[in-house]
């Protein structure tokens, strides 16, 4: 199956970057490697279902059964014990991942309520960009008659051989609405 924007990766934006950056190995371009889809779900220490729940919504939106993810240490304040299950998440390469940052650029970012672009300061120095939504219900896969409990989720792009200025190139190449300041 012909992935869209693999194609255009491959027959615009790489050989683009390549001249603009001076980049003489095909190799040495900025590629992105993996989109992370993460759910913390932290009131799942008190109703387990809530977890249950967001697993199942987070394999309904990215077609991959996620990880259930759990607390590293002991935090009282939180009534969080080691070991809880207090997250999942869902790595998406190659091909998912492409299909998943079309359907997020085109279905997706357009039934966000008043948006405006994500902010271009969101790269963390070495290229890749991390962003969060606020509910999963902007997600065509999710109905929002059954939808039990609203939660966010955090979605990060892991772009190699990459600083920040070619990532945000790479990233506006397929067409991500990043904010203008004006």
């Amino acid at each position: 199956m012909a992935v869209r924007l693999k194609e255009r990766y491959d027959a615009e934006l790489r050989p683009q970057m390549m001249s603009d950056y001076n980049i003489t190995n095909l190799h040495a371009a900025p590629v992105l490697r993996k989109i992370t889809v993460n759910m913390g779900v932290g009131k799942a220490i008190e109703n387990n279902k809530r977890l249950e729940v967001a697993a199942k919504e987070i394999a309904q939106i990215t077609g991959q059964a996620p990880t259930i993810r759990k607390a590293k240490q002991s935090i009282s304040n939180f009534k969080l014990r080691q070991d809880y299950a207090i997250g999942c998440k869902v790595t998406l390469r190659k091909n998912r991942m492409f299909e998943f940052l079309d359907r997020l650029i085109c279905v997706v970012i357009p039934r966000i309520r008043d948006f405006r672009g994500f902010p271009s300061g969101s790269f963390d120095g070495r290229g890749n960009y991390a962003m969060g939504l606020a509910d999963q219900v902007v997600f065509p896969e999710i109905n929002i008659d059954r939808v039990e409990y609203v939660q966010g989720m955090d979605i990060c792009f892991t772009i190699s051989n990459s600083d920040d200025e070619k990532s945000l190139a790479l990233m506006k190449g397929f067409g991500f609405p990043f904010r203008t300041d004006r």
